[in-house]
């Protein structure tokens, strides 16, 4: 069975007051970041006195929309290795009032990137809809009761570790388990957690670059229908990440910095698409709608087509 027809009911996910429908293809989720240190884009949004410039930063979700973004997350506190954590009042200082502003223009899907109860119930009262929670409920256990109380949809996202406590992929395997399993067991686990909370719109996120070598994160990108098998629609986050850059990187050459990696994280979210990969979350929403347009265009066609060729999905 094609992995991209796997999930039935769960094609339609509520969000709050708003519902994302993906039964008719996938869909881009745009990074908006408005931390002083994120990998790529960090202190893009930054004003004054290191305070985040509020029209500068709906100016950009703004232009997301235009290209074709359909949820908009917005983050507060870095999650690269080695990221520095900071206090859930920083955290709603940058991100509540932003979701207001933005609320108020647009009925697009607010998401807020945390995994602290405290900032998710602000940034729902103030009109997000989604919280997309790196830990998959495990690093704050009032998080569920929040998601509950306002009917929010989750993400819920494998990381084995606290950010602070990352460090950079290296080229060799984090552990003798078999990735795939130890992402599909976790995943798993948050799914029935949330379900015990009766959180019923539920997306899954591999964590891709969180806590897992370069070979390990090219495993699960080989085999990302595996866990489109646990009935959840699927969310990847490949956007610049550092081992793309280990991938093109020539003998004896340094790895390219985050600015040069778009071309390699194009090709991994096309892969990631024909596995059966429901949203794309990306820096780079006109690159990622084109890319989601050519394999949607294979998507379409029909044995009655006279130019169809022998299209295959399968690993």
């Amino acid at each position: 069975m094609n992995s991209y027809n796997m999930m039935g009911s769960h094609k339609q996910i509520t969000c709050a007051n708003r519902v994302l429908d993906l039964s008719g293809g996938a869909k881009i989720m745009g990074i908006l970041n408005t931390t002083p240190d994120s990998f790529y884009d960090g202190g893009a949004l930054q004003g004054d006195a290191g305070h985040v410039d509020i029209d500068r930063s709906l100016d950009h979700a703004l232009a997301m929309l235009r290209d074709g973004a359909s949820i908009i997350d917005i983050g507060g506190e870095s999650s690269r290795p080695g990221a520095e954590k900071i206090s859930a009042a920083a955290e709603i200082e940058r991100t509540v009032p932003l979701i207001a502003r933005l609320r108020q223009c647009s009925d697009v899907l607010i998401s807020i990137d945390t995994y602290k109860a405290e900032v998710a119930a602000e940034a729902l009262k103030a009109g997000a809809d989604m919280v997309n929670d790196i830990s998959g409920f495990t690093f704050d256990p009032e998080l569920p009761l929040v998601c509950r109380k306002y009917q929010a949809a989750v993400v819920l996202m494998h990381t084995p570790v606290m950010p602070g406590l990352m460090q950079w992929s290296t080229l060799t395997n984090s552990g003798a388990d078999d990735i795939i399993a130890r992402v599909s067991r976790f995943l798993a686990n948050s799914i029935a957690l949330a379900e015990h909370h009766s959180i019923e719109n539920i997306i899954i996120d591999p964590g891709f670059g969180f806590g897992k070598s370069v070979a390990e994160n090219f495993q699960l990108l080989r085999h990302m229908n595996s866990l489109c098998e646990l009935g959840r629609p699927v969310l990847v986050g490949l956007s610049r990440k550092s081992f793309l850059g280990h991938a093109i990187t020539a003998p004896g050459e340094e790895t390219p910095p985050p600015a040069e990696r778009l071309s390699a994280t194009i090709a991994a979210e096309t892969i990631a698409l024909i596995q059966g990969t429901s949203i794309l979350r990306v820096h780079d929403v006109q690159a990622a709608m084109q890319c989601l347009r050519v394999v949607e265009s294979i998507r379409e066609l029909r044995p009655s087509n006279p130019h169809r060729s022998d299209v295959s999905f399968k690993n």
